[in-house]
């Protein structure tokens, strides 16, 4: 049985890649700030690890933890934050996280597993956003934080590409989730103007279907329509 570590697994589009990948015979190592009991994977082969990415030391336990019991053969980078506001208004703190969480975290994972993904020929999977190709009012810090781990998975495929590691870059466009639950605008409502999770999870599913030896490098998901809906954050 092959392994995955999935970032965000606890929500949204790290929670569904994780659910194929089960229906697929992985086992899943899920990362997540806080799972939902109510909608928890309840699957033996599914393993909970709560831990705050935003925090380094705590990816070092990560490692520490799997080692000894699986070599990783899918690293799934699917955690995300954002804060769109004007960057004068946003916290030290809060700019500090973002990056830590969207950028940092996902190249120290990878810092981390790269051997046994070299040793696996495995696949490395960078959740970003449209973000990471276009530019927004009030998204400085997260379309920063995205574009980098768009510009590391490229640069990095070039760099691992013998050694059989596939890395591929997915950039959807706005995604039903609740990613939007603290912030003041949310996906539209017409089923045009967003995503669902499973269609990334469909994506690498297709991906990881290829013939050895044949790769997409990078895809761009987007809606049909462009459609948000403003809302108050209690």
């Amino acid at each position: 049985m092959k392994t995955a570590l999935v970032t965000g697994a606890s929500s949204g589009i790290g929670r569904e890649i994780s659910i194929m990948l089960l229906k697929n015979n992985y086992k899943i190592y899920g990362i997540g700030r806080n799972f939902n009991k109510i909608q928890s994977i309840k699957d033996k082969n599914f393993i909970e690890i709560i831990c705050d990415i935003s925090n380094i030391d705590e990816l070092k336990k990560i490692k520490n933890h799997i080692k000894n019991r699986d070599k990783i053969d899918i690293l799934v980078n699917s955690a995300g934050i954002g804060e769109f506001k004007p960057l004068e208004e946003m916290s030290i703190e809060s700019i500090i996280k973002i990056i830590n969480t969207n950028l940092l975290a996902p190249t120290i994972l990878t810092n981390l597993f790269l051997r046994d993904l070299k040793n696996n020929r495995g696949y490395i999977f960078n959740i970003t956003s449209i973000e990471a190709i276009k530019h927004s009012k009030f998204s400085a810090i997260y379309s920063a934080s995205k574009a980098g781990l768009r510009s590391f998975g490229l640069s990095l495929f070039e760099e691992v590409r013998k050694s059989g590691v596939k890395v591929v870059t997915i950039n959807p466009d706005i995604t039903k989730t609740n990613f939007f639950d603290n912030l003041n605008f949310k996906e539209g409502k017409n089923p045009l103007s967003y995503i669902e999770p499973s269609c990334i999870a469909e994506a690498i599913e297709n991906i990881l279907n290829l013939r050895d030896g044949t790769l997409i490098t990078e895809i761009t998901v987007r809606t049909q329509i462009l459609q948000i809906q403003k809302r108050k954050v209690i």
